[in-house]
This record gives C-alpha cells, structure tokens and sequence, in this order.
C-alpha cells in the first residue's frame, strides 16, 4: 500500500433503493467533491456493493484507512451487511453506527442502523438520518416531520426523540397506477393543475372509502367527457395525497407540522394541508441526509482521534 495522501477526511455514503449518493468531506463538516449513480440497492447483489462504492470514491481515497459513513438500504436484509433496527422512542443523534468489514483495507465502513415501532409494525432506514440532520438543525423541534417520498414518513418528534411515526406507500402507488394499470392511458407523464388537485384532496379525505371508485373514474372521465391527462394526473395524485392525510389525520390535525422533501412533491404536501386549515412549514430534504451524517461522523471521530 502507498502513502499517498487522501483528498477526504471521511466519505458520507447515502445509499438507497435506486441511487448511490456519496460526498468527499473535510474534518470541518465542509464538502469537498460530491458524485452518484444509478448503483441503488435494488440492482446489486451482496457482492456488488464494495465495487460500486469504489467506482465512485476511488479519487478520494489515500493509502491509509478512510473512514465511510453510510446509511439507507445499505444497511437492509438485501445491503452490504444488514444492520439490526433499533426500536422507538429513540433519539436519532444517539444512533450508533456498526462497522462492517470491507475487502478493501483502506475502507474503514460504518453503516447506521435503523428504526422499528412494533405496533402498529413499521420501519425504516435512512430517514433517521434525515431526522437526526433536522434536529441537529432545530434540536427544539416539537410537532410532526413529514417526509414525502416514494414512502412517505410521518414522524412525531419530541424532546430530540422519534416517538413514533407512520409510513404511507403514497408514491409507489401513484408510480404503478400512473405506469402500469389502466390508468396509464388517460394520466399525463408530467404537467401540474393546482386547482384540481385541492380539489380532489378535499373529495377523498370528505369520503375517503370512495377511492377505488373515484380512481377508476379518472379512465372513465377520459373516454366519455375528453379529461386531459394532466387533470387525470392533478386528480390522481390529490386523491392519493388525500387519502393519506385522511389516514394520518390523527398526527397531524392541530400539531406543528414541518415537510421536509423535494420540490414539487413537499409542496403538494404543504398545498394540500393548507386546504385542510392547517398551517406548515415547506423546507428542502436535500441538506437534511448529509447533516445527520456528519453528526454520526463527529462522535466517531471524537473516539478516534
């Protein structure tokens, strides 16, 4: 082994389902160089892992051992290695990361756990991170973080720590009715209707047993009345969204609540709660992964240093 030096002090490692995010980092927090790919979970096998990372952190690395910090579906039953879940309440900053053995020796691996509630059963990896990146941010928070994405997270915070929190397959439904049923010839690939979206939110959270109904509706509306497909999809998406505020209704109804996602996506969120009365606070997720990562990254340091 050389004793060239490295260009990172440590690497941040956001690994999901679909996409590998990594960030070349300096001691001081600061983000050196950053780079991604398609290499998600979902299309690597066990031994896939430790050669896609390298692809993209190569440059970065020196002769000596380099601390990397990940978290997400890196750590699930199908990641590199799994990480047992940690039960709730829990405080996200607390959170220690489990080191994992690598082929590489200048790969010194981290992978953070993640967070179960057994009742009513659910999980998750990698949004504990972002929580643990908002607290780091507003350790004072109390209220509810709603994280939109392909499953939305409805997380109740208090006192630095995840109480409990719900997750909805609100995306993944919309992606599969919008590509893959019948629904697929009448809803647009883009485009957006503000107005009928609210106003399809507020049909399905009055009646929400109505959906299959009101669902398969969207491909009647387009044969016999002529409905565009961005109005199909404006509706599809408010009768998904409402459907899901109807359920989680209980958390959110009265309580401080943040979205924190990205944009369209959060903002449908704080649209559609806004009709409902309440009042929200729309931020970008994007910062959010990254922070919780560095503050993990800190007390490992502090250790070893």
């Amino acid at each position: 082994m050389n004793g060239r030096a490295s260009y990172a002090d440590w690497i941040a490692v956001d690994w999901g389902t679909s996409r590998l995010r990594v960030w070349a980092m300096g001691a001081d927090g600061s983000v050196r160089a950053k780079a991604e790919s398609d290499d998600g979970m979902g299309g690597l096998s066990r031994d896939g892992f430790e050669p896609a990372l390298l692809h993209l952190i190569e440059p970065w690395l020196g002769g000596t051992p380099m601390l990397v910090l990940a978290c997400g579906m890196v750590g699930s039953r199908q990641g590199w290695a799994e990480m047992p879940y940690l039960s709730v309440p829990a405080k996200p900053g607390d959170l220690e990361p489990r080191p994992v053995k690598a082929q590489d020796p200048r790969l010194r691996l981290f992978i953070l756990p993640g967070l179960s509630q057994s009742s009513p059963a659910d999980v998750m990896r990698g949004e504990e991170t972002q929580v643990g990146g908002f607290l780091a941010k507003e350790p004072d928070f109390d209220g509810i973080l709603c994280l939109p994405g392909t499953h939305t997270k409805w997380v109740h915070i208090s006192a630095a720590e995840i109480v409990s929190f719900q997750t909805y397959m609100t995306g993944e439904m919309f992606a599969l009715l919008a590509g893959q049923s019948v629904l697929r010839h009448s809803v647009a690939q883009d485009g957006e209707a503000p107005e009928i979206f609210v106003e399809a939110v507020g049909d399905i959270m009055s009646r929400p047993e109505r959906l299959a109904q009101r669902l398969f509706a969207l491909r009647a509306e387009s044969i016999l009345n002529g409905q565009d497909g961005v109005a199909a999809r404006a509706r599809l998406s408010g009768y998904l969204i409402g459907a899901e505020l109807a359920g989680s209704r209980p958390y959110w109804l009265g309580q401080n609540v943040v979205v924190a996602g990205s944009a369209p996506l959060a903002q449908l969120y704080g649209d559609a709660l806004a009709a409902q009365g309440l009042t929200t606070r729309v931020t970008d997720a994007s910062p959010l992964t990254l922070a919780g990562l560095c503050q993990a990254a800190a007390r490992i340091l502090e250790r070893t240093t």
